[in-house]
């Protein structure tokens, strides 16, 4: 093999290692993703439980003059 021939070996060598790579974090990106979009929608629905439970435990004070009026 000349050396033209083994340069030209290593570097589709290379090329398919970034390639698998590539596909590789790619694949995991989509995951990830996947799991950000189900934690949105838990982390939506928290925000309106919470949201519902603090509205419901602040008691309402009527508006008034302070007593010194």
């Amino acid at each position: 093999m000349s050396q033209t021939e083994e340069r030209i070996a290593r570097l589709e060598e290379h090329a398919a290692h970034q390639a698998r790579t590539i596909e590789d974090l790619s694949g995991e990106v989509a995951r990830q993703w996947k799991i950000i979009d189900v934690m949105q929608v838990k982390l939506d629905r928290l925000t309106e439980r919470f949201l519902a439970l603090e509205e419901a435990s602040v008691e309402a004070h009527p508006v008034s003059r302070p007593p010194h009026f």
